[in-house]
């Protein structure tokens, strides 16, 4: 099979066809594209460097009906006449831990604590090896879930166990869905994700794209395909169910102590813990610290979310014929370091998207970035972050999540209960205008106040000096239409749960995971920690000889 890379084609208004990529394969190996059997996409990106001229970028791989043809095409003499832009397709492949055989005590099955990311692909697995894993939400299943999330948003009543936090999926089901990750992965991991996302009813595209994203409203459905395919695999999910202690024999973990909303309590025996209990488990923070579970402060970002009418991203990003064309709504990443040393920038950036109350804890309020698949509302937001560390919060275990509270519990206060909002250019100015008009795209009531006192009053300089700058890169970046809500204080978990090379704790056969454990930061990436964490515990089993 032959890759073909770097494969422009310009934008129009009109959809590239498999056709048209055909025939544009054909030309650029300067062969007749009757000679193609096989074409897909590896790859597809936009390029907007040069706008107002636009391209897709593809990767492409073909399959020719001659393979001494492929030979030639990729023999060092012609690759160099395409400009090392063909190459042979690899790809890596991943490999499937060995299954398991014979069937385990059921007082030895895997225990998982959470269903985010990272504890469902963690479960997956292990549920396709025959391991029947156990787990635990303290939330409910992502159906009745979202009516607890839209009844809380109309009329701010908090279930403080069933909120955009916590529940079945974990935060990352009420986001923007990006799946776009940094991790380095030769070994499958990312494809293996994706794949078992498309598997459950996520777009195909997902697989190709260069920015993936699902959106709340497909992903939502997927989770629930996930679930009923592993029970079908004798997978058990206990809804309604908090973790409170671990059980601990020596230095090794044999089980976890749960309680229901009904106030009752009982232990669940286990061969394997898995801890993934997303960046909002406070309260499991404060329990692994009463249990000697080692952890250590990690530095993390705090600040707004700052929305604008997305035609102004697009015209910046696109150009000024952005409407004669079938685009995606325009995202945008934004980086400045503050003349204090600072760096502040976006984070997870929603285009079409909705600024969401998403709070935990009562007398508390922090928010978050949203969208559906379509990506279809008129306002793009992003979080603009800044960095902090134990100079910010302190150097005590827990000193960031008590740094984050006290920031929630501000703007709460702010906001009278609502999402405090205020104009960009009146926060830098210093002004305050009382009768500006509130953001639409919103999830959850909003508030006009003003926002200094929020954060630190160093960190507002930064930030001020920040937005100055992106407004040089994006006009009107700080124009009369970009509003900002506070606060973003849930950008990651404010602590490391210590693992070894194994992937356990100082507690043995206890197994951190994902990103509330601080190895993961994004749904991809906690997703594929669930896998590495999945494995490790196939290997434990054999070695431990459970049966």
């Amino acid at each position: 099979m032959i890759r073909i890379n770097q494969l422009k084609i310009p934008i129009t208004n009109e959809t590239v066809t498999q056709n048209r990529l055909r025939k544009e394969a054909a030309d650029f190996l300067r062969i007749d594209s009757r000679q193609i059997v096989n074409l897909s996409i590896y790859k597809k990106s936009l390029d907007a460097r040069k706008k107002p001229s636009l391209f897709w970028i593809y990767s492409l791989d073909v399959t020719l009906t001659d393979p001494r043809k492929e030979e030639e095409i990729l023999s060092p003499r012609c690759r160099k006449k395409y400009k090392n832009n063909v190459l042979p397709a690899k790809f890596s492949a991943y490999q499937m831990p060995e299954k398991l055989s014979g069937k385990i005590p059921n007082d030895q099955r895997p225990v998982i604590i959470g269903t985010g990311p990272a504890g469902l692909f963690c479960g997956y697995l292990l549920s396709l090896l025959g391991f029947c894993p156990i787990l635990i939400e303290r939330g409910l299943p992502v159906e009745e879930r979202k009516a607890k999330v839209e009844q809380f948003w109309n009329n701010n009543t908090l279930d403080k166990d069933c909120n955009i936090q916590f529940g079945e999926g974990g935060a990352g089901t009420f986001s923007d869905g990006k799946l776009q990750t940094q991790v380095k992965d030769p070994y499958g991991r990312i494809r293996k994700v994706l794949e078992i996302f498309v598997s459950h009813g996520a777009p195909e595209e997902i697989l190709y794209l260069n920015k993936p994203h699902i959106g709340t409203d497909i992903l939502a459905d997927v989770i629930v395909s996930m679930r009923k395919d592993m029970i079908s695999r004798g997978a058990e999910f206990h809804f309604s169910t908090c973790f409170d202690e671990f059980m601990i024999t020596g230095n090794t973990v044999k089980g976890i102590w749960v309680s229901k909303t009904d106030g009752s309590r009982h232990k669940i025996k286990a061969g394997a813990v898995v801890l993934a209990p997303g960046h909002s488990a406070r309260d499991t923070f404060e329990t692994l610290l009463s249990q000697d579970v080692f952890m250590e402060n990690k530095p993390f970002a705090v600040g707004y979310r700052v929305l604008h009418p997305q035609h102004l991203i697009n015209k910046a990003q696109y150009g000024e014929n952005y409407k004669e064309l079938n685009l995606p709504a325009a995202d945008y990443k934004l980086t400045y370091s503050a003349t204090s040393g600072r760096g502040v920038y976006s984070f997870c950036m929603c285009p079409g998207g909705y600024v969401v109350n998403a709070s935990s804890e009562a007398g508390m309020l922090a928010v978050n970035g949203m969208s559906y698949h379509k990506r279809d509302s008129d306002t793009a937001n992003s979080a603009i972050v800044m960095t902090v560390s134990e100079e910010d919060y302190g150097k005590n275990l827990l000193d960031g999540m008590r740094f984050q509270r006290n920031l929630e519990k501000r703007a709460f206060e702010k906001g009278d209960g609502c999402m405090p909002v205020e104009k960009c250019v009146d926060f830098v100015n210093g002004t305050f205008s009382p009768e500006q008009p509130l953001p639409k795209a919103v999830k959850g009531g909003t508030k006009a106040t003003e926002l200094r006192g929020i954060l630190p009053e160093s960190m507002e300089r930064d930030f001020c000096e920040a937005m100055l700058h992106f407004n040089e890169i994006i006009p009107g970046f700080l124009g009369e239409e970009a509003a900002m809500i506070a606060v973003e204080s849930r950008t990651s978990s404010p602590v490391k749960i210590v693992r070894d090379d194994n992937m356990q704790s100082n507690i043995a056969h206890l197994f951190p995971c994902g990103e509330g454990a601080g190895y993961a930061g994004g749904i991809t990436s906690a997703a594929i920690d669930g896998l590495k964490v999945a494995e490790k515990i196939v290997m434990l089993y054999n070695n431990e000889s459970f049966s």
